[in-house]
């Protein structure tokens, strides 16, 4: 399941893609954009600024994440359209 969430305010998008208690690490994506919050090495977020304009980080946030890069997206859009809200959202296995 990944958890998403637009906090219009702040302009900033923030994927659960693990529950985690705490951030100890960061793979940057782009310097001023997008990051990877790391819980012991393991990718637990993603935080996109501004995503409306950066939806382009997604794909190689998902590579570096080992996250599909259309289920962020899909989540990407999903809290865009709800924003101040988590979305979460369950995927099926490719069959």
């Amino acid at each position: 399941m990944i958890r998403a969430e637009y906090d219009s305010q702040a302009d900033a998008l923030s994927i659960d893609l693990v529950e985690a208690t705490h951030w100890d690490d960061a793979i940057w994506i782009d310097d001023d954009y997008c990051h990877i919050s790391l819980e012991h090495g393991v990718p637990a977020n993603i935080e996109l600024l501004s995503p409306a304009d950066n939806l382009r980080f997604l794909r190689p946030a998902g590579e570096a994440a080992g996250v599909e890069p259309e289920l962020l997206e899909a989540a990407a859009r999903s809290a865009l359209a709800a924003p101040d809200r988590t979305v979460s959202l369950d995927f099926s296995a490719i069959h």
